[in-house]
């Protein structure tokens, strides 16, 4: 199958090819024949119902420091292209939600991954309450009443906000700790919405499993071990990865999660457990594809573009 793919992304220029997903997926499609469009979000531009963006061709290799060569910028209709690929990181903010309202005027003709509906009205900390049986003790609200007889409940927390991404503002408040009443504060301040507050989940020390779904199904996970003295596990704040297997736990996660996301047109999913509990679910830019192939797992790149096809 010869495919045209444009991929929306952050610049190509500035990732870290080591661990970068969106890079191991041009690498593949590259590999599959596939001739590559690349351009930013700020260059999308609706006119009299059609979607343009400006941007270029490209080609990728596998060279840090040399990883990619772009070609003469152009504006192109987004409509031409097989497949878009929307990869630009988070913040889940207006911008993002706007471009998936935008991605949509192709979407009948152009296979975009994941579907631009599903992800708006899927985001990682709201969507995975849906599956609250899975997830430690929960509460979203700005309510201080609320915040403080759940803290009072479950005495050692983790805040954070809704829509941040790759643990921002994340804060581990422990029973003793005085500070939760200034945090609520501060999180009222800078946050319109509401936030999050969870139990903290003592396993994280031990590690963060991030598990990568295929069109519902399982392709392969790392575990993420926060460094010392964080409680964060995230790859960008230190967090390390090791090889791991599922547990009976986590494979009874996903089969629940699995008919959903396929029926949401969500072909790549990461989602993350903390000691058994279902934390978040990553429909916007997951990643960990690199480092599962690199500790021998599948080639998740290749498992994705199958899906793809088969979509097609």
């Amino acid at each position: 199958m010869s495919l045209t793919v444009a991929v929306q992304m952050d610049p190509i220029q500035s990732i870290n090819i080591a661990g970068d997903s969106t890079f191991a997926l041009k690498l593949e499609a590259q590999r599959r024949g596939y001739p590559l469009f690349y351009y930013e979000t700020k260059t999308l531009a609706l006119r009299d119902g059609k979607l343009f963006a400006t941007g270029a061709d490209v080609q990728v290799r596998d060279e840090a420091g040399n990883h990619a060569s772009v070609g003469t910028r152009r504006r192109v209709d987004l409509s031409a292209f097989r497949v878009i690929l929307m990869r630009q990181d988070p913040p889940f903010d207006l911008a993002y939600i706007t471009a998936t309202h935008l991605l949509e005027h192709v979407s009948a003709t152009t296979l975009v991954v994941n579907d631009p509906a599903s992800v708006r009205n899927a985001p990682e900390k709201l969507f995975v309450t849906r599956f609250g049986d899975f997830m430690p003790p929960t509460l979203i609200s700005r309510d201080p009443s609320e915040l403080r007889a759940f803290r009072a409940e479950h005495r050692d927390v983790v805040i954070k906000p809704l829509y941040a991404n790759g643990g921002a503002g994340v804060f581990r408040v422990k029973e003793d700790d005085e500070n939760f009443a200034s945090f609520v504060e501060t999180f009222s301040l800078m946050f319109r919405e509401p936030f999050m507050i969870q139990r903290y989940v003592p396993e994280v020390r031990s590690g963060d499993k991030r598990i990568i779904l295929v069109d519902g199904v399982v392709a392969g996970a790392i575990n993420r071990v926060p460094a010392p003295g964080e409680s964060r596990s995230n790859m960008h704040v230190g967090g390390r990865p090791e090889p791991t297997k599922l547990t009976p736990r986590e494979e009874q996660i996903c089969e629940a999660l699995g008919p959903e996301l396929m029926t949401r047109g969500l072909i790549f999913v990461g989602i993350d457990v903390i000691g058994g509990y279902l934390t978040e679910i990553n429909v916007t830019s997951p990643t960990g594809i690199r480092e599962i192939k690199g500790f021998g797992g599948n080639d998740i790149a290749a498992l994705i573009w199958d899906a793809i096809e088969k979509r097609l």
